[in-house]
């Protein structure tokens, strides 16, 4: 965005430039309209005041328009240093989980019937974290058990990155009252093989 904001400043004003440049100065009758009223100022003066004060004008509304994009980018990059990795992951995976798993899966993690299971309080997530990956990682067929009850749906590979899926595992096991000991990392993921 500041990059587009800066090509805009830099377009905006060498066209603004081009355009000044390139008014015909018309000296018809000004001379002597001015005169009439008992102001005398030099038509040539008077264009050059009205381009002046319009490239200032447009530099510095250029220039407060960037000064806000700079500011966001300034507060983003200090609360992604004031995150924790865990933290960071945490609020990348909210983002993945709204997007891929969200229907399934509902924005609360209380799943669907007996075809998805419920993320909240699941002791499938907890108790088998490799296959927990595994089936984030390359999708899932057949029974399984979660909390007692028995869910036969299918959970289509996602497509994600393995960084992708670290950190949806992460928001899964830290959200909706769930909490995990160890963060699940890359490496971790990089090791679940088909």
């Amino acid at each position: 965005m500041v990059l587009f904001i800066s090509q805009l400043k830099v377009k905006g004003l060498l066209g603004l430039c081009l355009l000044v440049k390139s008014k015909p100065i018309n000296l018809s009758n000004q001379t002597s309209r001015n005169a009439a009223n008992g102001h005398y100022i030099n038509p040539i003066t008077r264009l050059k005041m009205k381009n002046t004060l319009t490239i200032i004008t447009l530099s510095l509304l250029l220039l407060a328009c960037g000064s806000k994009d700079k500011k966001k980018d300034d507060t983003t990059s200090y609360n992604e240093k004031s995150q924790t990795p865990l933290e960071k992951s945490i609020t990348d995976g909210k983002i993945v989980y709204k997007d891929f798993c969200n229907q399934c899966h509902r924005p609360k993690g209380k799943g669907v019937g007996r075809s998805f299971p419920p993320l909240v309080g699941s002791d499938w997530l907890v108790d088998k974290r490799t296959e927990s990956i595994h089936a984030v990682k390359y999708g899932l067929k057949g029974e399984i058990e979660v909390s007692g009850k028995t869910y036969d749906g299918i959970m289509t590979p996602l497509g994600l990155t393995d960084q992708e899926t670290a950190d949806v595992m992460n928001y899964i096991m830290n959200t909706w009252g769930n909490t995990q000991d160890e963060m699940v990392t890359l490496e971790e993921v990089k090791a679940v093989t088909k």
